[in-house]
């Protein structure tokens, strides 16, 4: 396999742990959320399944009543992209891998259909959490309540970004030389 398809494998393998990470969020794993309210032990902390101290679910309320709309709701539910994204960049690569192991340009090729795929994905994931939780944290600032947002953001624009690379090195790598096994032999 060419360098650049081994280099897009790593991309897909970085963006995929960033997504696990955002996905096991509040309030699986406090350390990871995309908003946070509060201060001190009222501190309230908002992830992809839930919030601080709410049981997991796919879509949840507010605990400001003023962001208690349907459209708000089904951004929350939209949250899910974050998971399938992560499945998606781990599909990625697995077909990389498997384009390494066989040195077969057909894993480089799914492996850049996959990726471009969660990219996607992901691009649309991390426009709903900027929009999202940029609502919410005005909401809470307009209402005097300290608003911040957290480090799942982030993570989500870091996998974004190892996606594009990702992507974009896996496209490079189909044109890349492919020797058979049974030239290396020799």
């Amino acid at each position: 396999m060419s360098a650049p398809g081994s280099m897009g494998v790593f991309f897909c393998f970085a963006a995929m742990t960033l997504l696990i990470f955002v996905s096991v969020s509040v309030p699986t794993w406090d350390s990871v959320y995309f908003l946070v309210v509060g201060r001190g032990v009222s501190q309230i902390r908002y992830g992809v399944f839930g919030f601080t101290g709410s049981e997991v679910a796919i879509g949840y309320e507010f605990t400001n009543d003023s962001l208690n709309s349907t459209v708000l709701h089904n951004l929350t539910q939209a949250l899910i992209l974050h998971p399938i994204a992560a499945g998606l960049a781990g599909i990625a690569f697995f077909f990389g891998i498997c384009g390494v192991a066989a040195r077969s340009r057909i894993g480089t090729i799914f492996m850049s259909l996959v990726s471009g795929l969660a990219l996607i994905a992901t691009f649309v994931a991390f426009v709903i959490d900027m929009v999202l939780f940029g609502i919410a944290r005005n909401r809470y600032r307009d209402d005097n309540i300290y608003a911040q947002y957290g480090n799942a953001n982030w993570l989500t624009l870091g996998a974004l970004v190892a996606l594009l690379m990702g992507f974009c090195t896996a496209v490079c790598g189909i044109f890349g030389r492919y020797k058979s096994r049974r030239d290396t032999a020799y």
